[in-house]
């Protein structure tokens, strides 16, 4: 073998392993790619087997699961029956104060304009106290429940100035001798200190500047005058005449008359005389014609003169306009809020005080209307406190109320509307809130509460002591139209109960069973039907 020869079969011979490894690793590239598109089909075929269903299968894993009992126990309980509500914490006693028509100082009219304002919201108020000024005139506070209704001016009587002088009395102004009710001249001057008390003067009852009475003075004086006239001292008359037929008379004569001289009489000559003179002397006592009537007449005239000042001086004095007093039944108050600010005109509320104890008030629709009355026990809940106080419901209105936007309407002319716990009317120009209802505390509530939002829970029925109970869902009627629930023993077994249903609320009834024993405390009633679970899964 050449050389050439053996260099070929040394280099074949060393290229042969080579070949058998690269062999190797196709190989193993192929088994690779086999397996893996086996475990590809076969993720494949398990998805689709979960992914893809028969009719039968779909039919039976979307129908109705198996039914079983839905139960509850029986117990034994007081059960009562509520009303859960809203309503507004608010004073007993509110008065808007709208002071229309006030007359200025000086008797001009024109619209009534606010110039101070010297309390805010939330600030005391005692009685007796300064709370606005409207055109320059005061606005101050009194004791009273009546709400004033005219303007109280001297010779007025009543109820209205009853309360008028008592509470010029508890502000330590005495009316003097005045009799109840009657505005004389101690009341008169009670009012002035109270006036001047709060540093203004009073208007005058009779707005002429006093010229009425000025007139009334002047008439009695003429009138005192002309009796004096009429009734003076005694006159005295003489006279001297000269008669034809030789005879002169003369005569004097004394006389009491109305103030004149009383003329001599001369002798008449008889028939036939001739001329002649003579003289003669006579005195005679006597009264002018016409002198007694005039005394008479004088006072007369003197008497209606003295009663027409008697007259002018009781109308003469100080008044209280219904715009200058607000009257509140308990103090102290509180500005509840504030309507108006100095230098705006009088268009509406310029201030709302609120006193007495404070009341929750709500509306009623008909049908929680028929089922509340006076009495009932009452859970007053403050979600804004995190407190809960007892009452009872004080008020249920009889007649509907009309809805107030700001608080109660302002009365026509004394601007003011006092709202009581005890009153359920019918204001003016709202729409229809339903029956006004008020709730009285057990203990007063703080005051915190007031303006508030509070829940109410009002027991409106209740059982007599313990009783069975059962949801409203256990009971049932049937064809024969016994009421009856359905128990359920530990084994599973159902039986029907006749029973009579009594007291509901809040999703329950009271029971008691036909039979007595056959229903206790603990059984399971049949309140419903609930899925059932099988073999571990629910169907």
């Amino acid at each position: 073998m050449s050389e050439a020869e053996q260099v070929v079969e040394r280099t074949e011979a060393l290229a042969a392993p080579q070949d058998d490894r690269g062999g190797l690793a196709r190989g193993r590239r192929v088994l690779l790619a086999v397996v893996g598109g086996a475990a590809l089909m076969a993720v494949g075929g398990l998805l689709a087997t979960t992914l893809v269903k028969s009719p039968a299968q779909v039919a039976a894993e979307t129908g109705p699961p198996v039914q079983g009992a839905l139960t509850a126990e029986v117990e034994r309980r007081v059960l009562a029956q509520t009303v859960v509500m809203r309503g507004t914490v608010v004073a007993d006693h509110s008065v808007v104060v709208s002071p229309q028509g006030m007359r200025s100082g000086d008797g001009t009219g024109g619209a009534a304009l606010v110039t101070k304002l010297p309390l805010k919201a939330g600030d005391p108020v005692t009685a007796g106290q300064l709370i606005a000024e409207v055109s320059g005139r005061p606005v101050f506070t009194l004791h009273g429940a009546q709400p004033m209704y005219r303007d109280l001016k001297p010779g007025a009587t009543g109820d209205d100035v009853a309360q008028l002088q008592q509470a010029l009395r508890e502000l330590g102004h005495g009316t003097g001798g005045d009799a109840r009710g009657v505005f004389g001249a101690g009341t008169k001057a009670a009012l002035t200190a109270r006036y001047r008390a709060v540093g203004y003067e009073p208007l005058p009852a009779v707005a002429d500047g006093g010229a009425a009475l000025r007139s009334a003075r002047e008439a009695v004086r003429s009138a005192t005058w002309a009796v004096e006239d009429a009734s003076g001292p005694a006159s005295t008359g003489t006279g001297v005449g000269t008669g034809k037929g030789g005879a002169t008379e003369t005569g004097s004569g004394t006389g009491k008359g109305g103030g004149g001289a009383t003329p001599s009489a001369a002798t008449p000559p008889g028939p036939g005389a001739g001329p002649s003179s003579g003289t003669g002397s006579g005195v005679g006592a006597g009264s002018a014609p016409g002198s007694g009537r005039e005394l008479a007449r004088a006072r007369q005239a003197l008497g209606e003169a003295r009663s027409a000042l008697a007259a002018a001086e009781a109308a003469d004095g100080p008044m209280l306009p219904t715009a200058e007093s607000v009257f509140l039944g308990s103090f102290p108050a509180r500005v509840s809020s504030v309507g108006a600010r100095a230098g705006s005109p009088v268009s509406g509320p310029v201030l709302t005080l609120s006193g007495g104890e404070l009341v929750v008030e709500a509306y009623l629709k008909d049908d929680k209307r028929q089922l509340l009355r006076a009495g009932m026990a009452v859970v007053i809940s403050s979600e804004a406190a995190g407190t809960d106080v007892r009452g009872k419901v004080a008020v249920v209105a009889t007649e509907r109320s009309a809805a107030q936007p700001a608080g109660p309407l302002p009365q026509q002319d004394a601007g003011q509307n006092p709202k009581g716990g005890g009153s359920g009317g019918t204001g003016g120009g709202g729409a229809d809130s339903g029956y006004r209802m008020v709730v009285r505390a057990d203990q007063p509530l703080p005051a915190g509460f007031a303006g508030q939002d509070v829940r109410l829970t009002i027991e409106s029925a209740a059982t007599d002591g313990e009783a069975l109970v059962v949801p409203v869902t256990a009971v049932s009627a049937g064809a024969d139209g016994r009421t009856v629930v359905t128990a359920v023993s530990a084994e599973g077994t159902q039986r029907r109960i006749e029973v009579r249903a009594g007291t509901s609320g809040d999703g329950f009834v009271a029971v008691t069973p036909a039979q007595a024993g056959a229903l206790a405390a603990g059984t399971k009633v049949v309140i419903g039907v609930a899925p059932r679970e099988t073999r571990g899964k629910t169907r």
